[in-house]
């Protein structure tokens, strides 16, 4: 053996020691469930005096119907508007202005249902045209506008962030995502009471100004993130194409049809099931009393009512694929082609050996990068990772054509390289690689008080806390046999979903970017 060998050889020893030492990391959290219904997953850590608090509210995109898509996520832009103590000079005159625009509204839709109808038969060419408005459709829109404007005359604007910021937080936000929705801050350790009567004020005295502008605003957001992206609207395509039956089919921001329709009393429907303390879990990760953090979790959530009845499950699953689905776009992009298979939810038993094949496929060293970029030269980029949601899940492959090559060319490689993992063990060596470095990669998660908040909310989401303990042993359990069974078991062609893009005509693409799709709506504020 050469010294180069050798010192690869030592490397790698001193790598799976490390591993070792950190396998059986675990999570000392301490939980309690107020009588509300309404989870704690408190988790003390000496040193720093910002302590990182976030609850989750288990409703996504998942949970809507046709009709209101979006409505979660207009939701976390909602909860950012004040309660009755926070947000306005006058609460009474705003719940007056608020119950005025509402009733306009009502008779707004009407007058729009009308023109749709008209639309539908042909009568007219865009429902949408000023043009096509009656006299009394125009006054009630010129009325709600004015009231629109009164209303800003009332409203204190931001005063939710101010007074947290003032405190010495920061860091607020939330983000929406197909299951689950979020809010997070970092706050000072002497203000963990402030956060406390923020949150629970906000859950038990919302108040949701400026419901109707903020329905343009998330449009707006649809637009800057879909409608003038290079692929947003066939990523949105393929999504809606892979998803036959299941309601991860449409987006989480919305459709716009839904999003311009959408009432404040279908919004606050949608609020009393989800956002009741039954259907929320609360992390604290920092340096706090825990007895301490007990008690304020009772003066101040405890006051919450519990939600009438629990949410419905989710009843719509995906049905089988019984044929291989294709489609063809052009956009200003680089030639690229996506081939996306269903999987398993979060959490079940085939996950971690598809982590592990997507880890081997991953990255500069992997198997993905060496053949079709390095040696083949077919493609300039290209990568697989799974998304394992909480009722289902797939495993996607991915890659950019390089100059000279077509998207087919890289199609055809991506094959070859799942037909070799169906054919082949992965040697022990290159598997035990992926696996240290799964390992090291969750070591570090649990170093950050903040990464490690949003992982207990993220786990308890989608399933259950504890996972967050289990996921690394999990993956270190994994075989070679146990990959090669996963790629037979989901990887053929009645399961496989093919995305094609090509360079539109007359186009530059952008060069670098890299392939994908959204997945995640965000930013509330």
């Amino acid at each position: 053996m050469n010294m180069k060998s050798l010192v690869k050889l030592r490397l790698l020893f001193v790598v799976a020691l490390a591993a070792s030492a950190l396998f059986g990391q675990r999570v000392e959290v301490e939980e309690f469930t107020l009588d509300n219904g309404m989870n704690f997953l408190l988790l003390p850590r000496k040193g720093d005096p910002n302590v990182a608090a976030g609850w989750v509210a288990k409703v996504g995109s998942v949970n809507e119907r046709p009709g209101v898509t979006g409505v979660a996520h207009l939701f976390e832009h909602m909860m950012f508007k004040g309660t009755h103590t926070i947000g306005a000079k006058d609460i009474e005159k705003d719940l007056a202005t608020i119950r005025k625009l509402d009733d306009l509204r009502k008779r707004i839709q009407a007058e729009e249902t009308a023109l749709i109808e008209k639309h539908r038969r042909g009568a007219i060419d865009d429902p949408k045209n000023p043009q096509h408005r009656s006299a009394a459709h125009a006054a009630l829109i010129e009325e709600f506008e004015r009231l629109i404007q009164q209303q800003r005359e009332l409203i204190v604007k931001d005063e939710f962030d101010r007074i947290y910021t003032a405190a010495g937080a920061s860091g607020m936000n939330a983000g929406t995502t197909n299951d689950f929705t979020i809010y997070f801050i970092n706050v000072p350790a002497n203000k963990l009471e402030l956060w406390f009567w923020m949150e629970s004020d906000r859950l038990a005295n919302p108040v949701f100004r400026e419901f109707y502008s903020e329905r343009d605003v998330v449009h707006e957001e649809r637009r800057l993130r879909v409608d003038s992206t290079p692929t947003g609207k066939l990523n949105e395509q393929f999504d809606s194409m892979f998803w036959q039956s299941s309601p991860y089919n449409w987006p989480v921001i919305g459709w716009p049809s839904d999003l311009e329709g959408i009432t404040r009393e279908e919004a606050l429907r949608f609020f009393s099931i989800y956002y009741a303390p039954n259907n929320i879990t609360a992390a604290i990760v920092g340096d706090f009393d825990v007895e301490q953090a007990k008690a304020l979790a009772q003066q101040y959530f405890g006051r919450l009512k519990r939600g009438p009845a629990a949410p419905e499950p989710v009843r719509t699953r995906e049905v089988a694929q019984q044929a291989e689905k294709r489609m063809t776009g052009y956009a200003e992009t680089r030639p690229t082609v996506h081939l996306r298979y269903h999987t398993v939810a979060d959490a079940h038993v085939d996950e971690p050996p598809l982590l592990v094949l997507s880890a081997l496929l991953n990255g500069r060293t992997g198997r993905l990068y060496k053949s079709l970029v390095l040696e083949q030269k077919v493609a300039a980029q290209a990568g697989a990772g799974v998304n394992g949601l909480k009722f289902d899940g797939y495993f996607e492959l991915s890659g950019v054509a390089a100059p000279g090559h077509a998207p087919e060319e890289v199609e055809k490689a991506l094959l070859a390289e799942i037909a070799v993992m169906q054919k082949e063990l992965v040697g022990e060596r290159e598997l035990q690689k992926v696996k240290n470095q799964q390992l090291a990669g969750d070591f570090r998660k649990l170093r950050s008080k903040f990464g490690l908040m949003m992982q207990l909310l993220s786990y308890e989401a989608l399933g259950e806390w504890e996972n967050i303990n289990l996921f690394s042993d999990r993956i270190q359990a994994v075989t070679a046999e146990d990959v090669q069974r996963v790629a037979k078991k989901y990887f053929f062609d009645t399961n496989k979903n093919v995305a094609v893009y090509y360079t539109k005509e007359g186009a530059t693409p952008p060069r670098g970017r890299r392939p994908g799709s959204a997945g995640r709506a965000g930013g509330g504020r």
